[in-house]
């Protein structure tokens, strides 16, 4: 057991993630369709069908077209992993061709060559290459020195300011209204010490 074997899972996972980064970037699957649908318009007329002792040709008159349009396919799926700029031209193209290969070729390979052809000329044109994320705007009036936020200048309240304490009237407390000062206390129950009216009650 090698020194290196614990670093192959570890390899195995960037090489995904690298595939997976290069396959987002281009019309990949569109790619893959367009080639499987040249394989069997390009290998059925020239296949030979073996049923017991009996050999059946596929071949027709256009194999030659069947052999180019097949070859065409191929080459237009490799141009959409590699050449993404020209995907709605080769999109266009690869519906053609599939179209043109049900009267040349065994009705497009079997109807296996055309389908695929078509689903990927399909996805060729429709695919679009993603909108970058867009960056956060950096909003410089509110960055400080070395990047932390700047506080924002102190203010203060009207309330805070000794002014305002050395100006203010002295207001009731919600316990007692502002006529309650301007009323005759009740001294009645008090002492005539401590309520200051030298032992005389108010009258009535």
């Amino acid at each position: 057991m090698s020194a290196e074997t614990p670093a192959a899972p570890g390899q195995f996972t960037r090489r995904r993630l690298q595939f997976r980064a290069w396959r987002g970037t281009r019309p990949f699957w569109a790619g893959l369709y367009v080639m499987l649908g040249g394989l069997p318009i390009a290998y059925f007329p020239y296949a030979h069908l073996q049923i017991g002792h009996l050999t059946l040709a596929m071949a027709t008159t256009a194999g030659a077209g069947s052999l180019i349009i097949g070859v065409l396919l191929v080459v237009l799926g490799f141009s959409l992993w590699f050449q993404k700029h020209v995907r709605t031209f080769a999109g266009v193209a690869a519906i053609l061709l599939a179209l043109v290969s049900i009267p040349v070729s065994n009705l497009g390979g079997f109807l296996i060559g055309f389908l695929f052809a078509m689903v990927g000329g399909a996805l060729a044109v429709s695919w679009a290459p993603g909108a970058p994320p867009q960056p956060q705007a950096v909003q410089d009036d509110t960055q400080g020195e070395g990047g932390a936020p700047a506080a924002a200048p102190y203010e203060a309240a009207p309330h805070e300011s000794s002014a305002y304490y050395e100006a203010a009237p002295q207001e009731p407390t919600p316990h007692e209204s502002a006529d309650a000062a301007d009323e005759p206390k009740d001294l009645s129950g008090t002492s005539p010490v401590s309520n200051g009216a030298n032992g005389r009650h108010s009258a009535g």
